[in-house]
């Protein structure tokens, strides 16, 4: 899986490398952003704008993600495109995460006080 991790002020910007984000690597994103909060990593800005596709096991990830978090972290994504918008359309996951065009809306939001999580 290649990640990039950037401290941007309080906020992380995660930035994913992968052209499918699918089940050869959800555990293996699952089990790195994991360690990342778990070493205090708590308001994520998540760059997908180079995902060309996620199945369920990749978007399912996301989730886990965003449930690591609570209840005082905070998750926004940014980036998205073509199928993997679709997917968190179709799903209504775009009614659960804060959706945003580019990394500096998504760092705006995350360096808003009192937001809470997502």
């Amino acid at each position: 899986m290649k990640l990039e991790l950037d401290d941007v002020g309080a906020a992380t910007v995660v930035r994913v490398f992968e052209a499918n984000v699918d089940a050869r690597v959800a555990m293996e994103f699952r089990t790195l952003m994991a360690r990342e909060i778990t070493a205090g990593k708590r308001r994520l800005a998540l760059d997908l704008r180079e995902v060309d596709f996620m199945d369920s096991s990749g978007l399912g990830a996301v989730v886990s993600v965003l449930k690591a978090l609570q209840p005082d972290g905070d998750l926004v994504v940014f980036g998205l495109r073509g199928p993997v918008l679709r997917l968190f359309q179709l799903t209504r996951m775009d009614r659960v995460f804060r959706l945003l065009p580019d990394e500096a809306a998504a760092l705006e939001a995350l360096a808003m006080p009192g937001e809470g999580a997502t």
